[in-house]
């Protein structure tokens, strides 16, 4: 089987401090990949530095087996939610429109079956009721599920999550789980920064724990084990993600 990211020796630092320190590891084609570790463990910058956002060893990383020029049109990125700006004047349907094309700004038109591919993620993410809905009046749950219907009209094969269940309500929760299992039945891959540790063997099947370092990386019966945990965490071994302000809970 082919790996999807491969990554060697990875470091990035950041304000003169070991963001991530030497990571190294495979992840398969269509696995549902989980990154998991304390708040500080370089789980988002883990992400931002396979997508070349923040300086890092570049040469460390092939996606596809290729480099990140080359494949870049096959990766959707779902960032937090923290990290957009929702007073920008736009709806949910632009919003979802500019996943289809980097330059949707404009007067360009829209060809017939990039509105369709709209049209399919806002019914998957259930937002046909929003879509005319300025961006900046939605709640939590539906800021989360605009981006995720973003990602899915890019029509994808990785797709790169960032924290996508933090604060959402529970239907928002099961829609979003439900398309990263559909994604994967269409034989795409996902890695996506998550907290809650309680539910990580129902969501994902592959795991990456991060400290900075890498402390393990593979099948989620291989490598969520109390032992792995307790490294990551430094003894901790339940931590769940319930707070309001998007927080660890311990």
């Amino acid at each position: 089987m082919k790996n999807v990211i491969s990554i060697n020796e990875l470091n990035v630092v950041y304000q003169q401090t070991n963001a991530l320190e030497n990571i190294s590891f495979n992840l398969p084609t269509n696995a549902r990949a989980a990154i998991v570790g304390p708040n500080g463990a370089g789980k988002s910058t883990l992400l931002k530095a396979t997508l070349n956002l923040v300086n890092s060893s570049k040469q460390s990383i092939q996606l596809f087996e290729q480099p990140l020029n080359k494949v870049r049109h096959r990766i959707a990125y779902v960032p937090q939610t923290s990290e957009v700006n929702w007073n920008f004047p736009t709806t949910v349907y632009d919003v979802v429109l500019m996943g289809i094309s980097a330059k949707r700004w404009g007067f360009q038109a829209i060809k017939p079956e990039q509105k369709m591919l709209a049209e399919a993620a806002l019914e998957k993410m259930q937002l046909n009721e929003l879509r005319e809905r300025p961006i900046n009046q939605l709640s939590g749950g539906q800021k989360q599920r605009v981006f995720i219907a973003r990602a899915i009209a890019q029509n994808a094969d990785l797709y790169l999550l960032d924290e996508p269940l933090a604060g959402v309500d529970i239907k928002s929760e099961q829609l979003i789980m439900d398309q990263l299992l559909e994604f994967q039945a269409q034989g795409k891959t996902s890695m996506t920064v998550h907290h809650d540790l309680n539910t990580v063997p129902e969501y994902f099947d592959s795991v990456i724990l991060l400290n900075r370092q890498l402390i393990a990386a593979g099948p989620l019966d291989e490598v969520f084990t109390k032992e792995n945990i307790e490294t990551t965490y430094h003894g901790v071994t339940s931590l769940t993600h319930t707070s309001s302000d998007s927080k660890e809970v311990i």
